[in-house]
């Protein structure tokens, strides 16, 4: 009975409590960044010392990354994990062939290529993106 409980509540954690709690996590930083930015703003306009609440918006606001150096970080993400899905693939193929693995399921199997596509996505974004930011 107890075993059929727990078989039933951690896939539903996993699959509903989790990204939920992700989401909510996420929403409450942004949402904190920004209750922040508005405050610093409001304390250049009650002091009145001249400053450009313009600029100093756009200065907060303003990404820290040029759009090249955002390029170049997916190039290094997609090579990273590109080659630690092949790694993985690789392991998986050799455990296999040597028979360590007896599960149904090889981890490093799966791991490896979600690592692969993850991977191939950044380098495709990577190379649709450096296209445009080529042409502008």
């Amino acid at each position: 009975m107890l075993e059929n409980i727990i078989s039933l509540f951690i896939p539903i954690g996993f699959c509903v409590v989790v990204p939920i709690a992700i989401v909510w996590i996420v929403f409450k930083t942004i949402m904190n960044k920004d209750n922040r930015r508005t405050e610093v703003l409001i304390e250049a306009i009650r002091s009145n010392n001249n400053i450009d609440t313009d600029k100093l918006a756009e200065a907060m606001t303003k990404s820290n990354r040029t759009p090249k150096e955002i390029l170049n970080l997916r190039l290094l993400r997609g090579c990273m994990f590109s080659l630690s899905g092949i790694a993985l693939l690789i392991c998986s193929l050799i455990f296999n062939l040597n028979g360590i693995f007896i599960l149904e399921i090889d981890p490093f199997l799966i791991i490896g290529s979600a690592l692969l596509a993850i991977g191939i996505s950044y380098m495709i974004v990577y190379f649709v993106t450096g296209k445009t930011i080529d042409a502008e």
